[in-house]
């Protein structure tokens, strides 16, 4: 009823009906069914309402606030494709690289896992200094190179790009360690015992080490996944939603709403549809993947 009231309130005129009253009823029904000794007979019916909850809301937010449907659709589409494999892949290289016996193979790791302890905020103030237009380290090597001096964050065509740059760079040490921790649970027996049937090493990654990574390659998955409905301090010190747009994720967005606009309540709305839209995707991902998991 709670949501009823505050999404009357924030669409700008009453309504005698609204669909999330009926949602507000069959909750005061529900209460009272269980607390008349009836709960064995509706735990299908709730688990079956919880389950499609995240569908419903989605589909509500994208009908009611149709200035939503770009933020949901395109930029997350895109910054998720953009960043989630890139971090993955890198991730992966870097732990069978310092996985190897290397000299100086603890600086390597070191070097690697560095930019995951920093806060995001130092991290995006650094590449703001590399981004910056004549004066930063990309324009000077550009410049050694005769390239002219490119606005990365000024530009709608490489704003977004530019924060996705920032975030592998600091996703991707923090993946590597999971794989890394991964790949010394492997016994080298299984290594020996493939190359013995004669499998090449392309043959052993893909079939024998990749299969036996799926596990650890599900968690940074699903981390990932909810890295990218979760970015919002790069953006605010990097481009501040710029230009034009161009850089506004769902998060962000909820940021100017409830912090800028002040409309605490509509903010508050669309943050429990992100948790609902974060709780399902990462729901349906395990569901997927698990299937295809094998564990030792």
């Amino acid at each position: 009823m709670v949501c009823a009231v505050l999404l009357d309130r924030l669409l700008g005129e009453p309504r005698r009906w609204h669909p999330l009253a009926a949602f507000g009823h069959y909750a005061n029904w529900l209460e009272g069914r269980m607390n008349a000794g009836s709960a064995r007979r509706l735990r299908g019916l709730l688990a079956l309402a919880l389950a499609l909850l995240p569908c419903w809301l989605l589909s509500f937010l994208w009908w009611e606030f149709p200035e939503l449907r770009f933020f949901l659709d395109v930029l997350i589409l895109y910054f998720a494709l953009g960043t989630i494999p890139v971090s993955i892949v890198i991730a992966l290289v870097m732990a069978l690289w310092v996985n190897r016996k290397l000299t100086g193979r603890g600086f390597l790791r070191m070097a690697y896992f560095t930019p995951t302890v920093l806060p995001m905020i130092a991290v995006a103030n650094i590449w703001l200094f590399f981004y910056t237009p004549q004066y930063g380290l990309l324009a000077q090597l550009g410049h050694l190179l005769g390239l002219p001096y490119i606005n990365w964050l000024g530009s709608r065509s490489t704003a977004l790009p530019a924060v996705m740059a920032v975030t592998v760079w600091k996703e991707a040490g923090f993946f590597m360690i999971f794989y890394l921790a991964a790949l010394q649970q492997i016994s080298p027996s299984v290594r020996e015992a493939a190359l013995l049937e004669g499998a090449s090493r392309w043959q052993y990654f893909w079939r024998v080490l990749l299969p036996l990574l799926m596990p650890t390659t599900v968690f940074v998955l699903i981390n990932a996944l909810i890295n990218a409905f979760r970015v919002v301090d790069q953006i605010v010190v990097m481009t501040n939603g710029g230009p034009d747009n161009a850089s506004t994720l769902l998060l962000f967005y909820i940021y100017q709403v409830g912090f800028r606009f002040w409309d605490t309540s509509y903010a508050a709305t669309l943050t429990v549809v992100l948790l609902a839209i974060l709780a399902l995707t990462a729901l349906v991902s395990f569901r997927r993947l698990d299937r295809k998991t094998h564990y030792q």
